[in-house]
């Protein structure tokens, strides 16, 4: 099995949950006041969800050799 795939579905789906929740509080200011102001949850939301994909890809790209 590879170890790919699991870690992959991992990253997106907790991804999506990050991402989700950043844009159902980005209106809220002062949440992301130590942040500089910057949507920290909506950011590493969308990068996890890169990494899983790419994870998955690689995955897939493995199982057609």
């Amino acid at each position: 099995m590879d170890l790919r795939l699991p870690i992959g579905g991992l990253f997106v789906v907790l991804g999506v949950i990050l991402g989700v929740f950043g844009i159902m509080t980005n209106g809220d200011v002062a949440m992301y006041e130590r942040s500089a102001g910057l949507n920290i949850n909506l950011v590493w939301g969308v990068v996890m969800l890169g990494v899983g994909l790419i994870f998955l890809g690689l995955a897939q790209r493995a199982a057609r050799r």
